[in-house]
């Protein structure tokens, strides 16, 4: 029979979840990853600083989306969503590894905030959990078309020859579209526009900051 957790002991999961997280580094915890198959194309000073600022956005956004969905499943009415989130989260943490791998390749470094990063997206996704289910699942829903959007962008702003940023982000957005057309299909309900624009708003600030430090 399944062993079952008290909350106390799922609580100090998050907390041994999140320090390893923001504070152990994380490594390709695969055999490969989507850059694997791209030639590292040498590139200039000004083309890895601007790649490497970019790369850290996207591991930023990777710790906060681990967070977020961690956040959510804590408090997850039913077991089938917390199941759920848990496996969407399972998936981040892929793609937080290949952000990981290729900052290392850009000699790079990820957010010197990233405690703080995933502290506050564990309360939002804390926050959106205790709306109920279905608002939780129109909560992922609308963070993955807003990453997926993001993503579109940082494609093409990419410097042509780094190729295997590139094959990275591309399959990123294909497994964040899958997740938010997982949540629609399970039943979310759509947040408010003035939710939507304040999310925005938000990863507006995590980009411009993140970018930077």
């Amino acid at each position: 029979m399944p062993r079952q957790f008290s909350l106390l002991d799922r609580v100090l999961a998050e907390v041994d979840h999140a320090l390893r997280t923001t504070l152990a580094g994380t490594q390709a915890s695969e055999p490969s990853f989507p850059g694997d198959n791209e030639p590292d194309i040498p590139l200039t000073e000004p083309e890895r600083g601007f790649s490497e600022g970019l790369m850290r956005v996207n591991h930023t956004g990777e710790i906060a989306a681990q967070a977020l969905y961690r956040g959510q499943a804590l408090v997850a009415k039913e077991p089938a969503q917390q199941a759920a989130l848990l496996a969407a989260a399972a998936e981040e943490q892929s793609h937080l590894d290949w952000c990981s791998t290729r900052l290392r390749e850009l000699n790079g470094r990820a957010s010197l905030l990233a405690p703080g990063w995933y502290a506050g997206s564990f309360l939002i996704g804390l926050t959106a959990g205790f709306a109920g289910d279905k608002q939780s699942l129109g909560f992922v829903e609308e963070t993955e078309i807003q990453v997926s959007a993001h993503l579109e962008k940082h494609i093409a702003r990419l410097p042509r020859s780094d190729r295997r940023s590139r094959a990275i982000l591309r399959q990123m957005r294909l497994d964040e579209t899958r997740h938010a057309e997982a949540a629609n299909a399970a039943g979310a309900d759509q947040p408010s526009p003035a939710i939507k624009f304040l999310m925005a708003r938000v990863a507006d600030v995590m980009k411009f900051v993140s970018f930077r430090i």
